[in-house]
């Protein structure tokens, strides 16, 4: 379960922020999660308040945001949200595709008291 380690990183990244913005308390956690992250959303909901127990970040409400697949179509020159890796270009049928998104995952924002 790698969502416990990501987790981990996130509680540090809120820890730094709490710090630097002399916060004490964080209400709300909002991550963008792209198609292909591979985090199970159960299992990080689960991990994210574990992990936070004892940090500014306990009992915060985590809010995930879905970011498509994406990628771009060397036959017809688009970018397209696909929703496997190995879709073909749902434009034009194409198969020579370059994933451009949907693995990412980041903090988009926080909320605190």
């Amino acid at each position: 379960m790698h969502e416990l380690s990501v987790c981990e990183g996130i509680r540090t990244v809120l820890e730094d922020q709490a710090r630097a913005h002399n916060v004490s308390r964080i209400t709300k956690v909002r991550l963008e999660i792209g198609k292909f992250a591979g985090i199970e959303k159960d299992a990080l909901f689960f991990a994210f308040d574990v992990v936070m127990r004892g940090s500014p970040a306990e009992g915060a409400a985590l809010e995930v945001i879905d970011l498509p697949g994406q990628a771009l179509c060397y036959d017809c020159m688009k970018t397209v949200e696909i929703e496997h890796r190995l879709d073909c270009c749902p434009d034009c049928g194409g198969g020579k595709l370059m994933p451009q998104g949907g693995d990412e995952m980041r903090i988009k924002d926080l909320e605190a008291a």
